[in-house]
């Protein structure tokens, strides 16, 4: 069953950038997880968005108990496309159900808590490596300034999924 609204949970503002662009180009309602609650009816096929944290797809259990997911993008800040056997793992994503992460961005100032703590141990370590490997200097540059890396671009793997699926 096609999917017919996008839902997501978003910290950053960085996953609904997605969700809005995402709707535009496949012509779908755009709901975050609260309003889908009340908007869309229990069991309904959706694409689900969330931001993900420690390899969680976050939102994405709550989600599942309440609509069909038929695909989850997860946005976070390595690579797109990368990290898809830990997300799918950490995040208890079944098989059956599509994955793709995206690269969203960064923003220091809002982080809290231990987050920010682990961040700064993480630019910390990462400084101080004597031969840094590519994907090292990307994640330092990443975490060292405030960046948004959200692109159209970004959802052209998903959008050809989609096209190859529903279309």
């Amino acid at each position: 069953m096609k999917p017919n609204s996008i839902v997501f949970t978003s910290k950053n503002g960085n996953t609904q950038k997605y969700a809005y662009m995402l709707g535009e180009q496949i012509s779908l309602p755009v709901y975050s997880l609260e309003q889908a609650y009340s908007k869309l009816s229990d069991g309904c096929p959706i694409i689900y968005l969330g931001w993900i944290h420690a390899s969680h797809v976050k939102g994405y259990s709550k989600a599942a108990k309440h609509f069909t997911v038929r695909a989850v993008l997860g946005v976070g800040l390595c690579d797109t496309g990368t990290l898809l056997d830990e997300v799918r793992s950490a995040s208890s994503i079944p098989e059956s159900i599509t994955l793709f992460t995206l690269q969203g961005g960064f923003n220091r100032s809002k982080l809290k808590g231990m987050d920010k703590i682990l961040i700064s141990m993480l630019i910390k370590g990462l400084s101080s490596k004597k031969q840094l490997t590519p994907q090292d200097e990307r994640m330092l540059k990443l975490l060292s300034k405030d960046e948004c890396y959200v692109t159209a671009e970004n959802l052209n793997g998903f959008l050809r999924w989609y096209k190859e699926q529903y279309t």
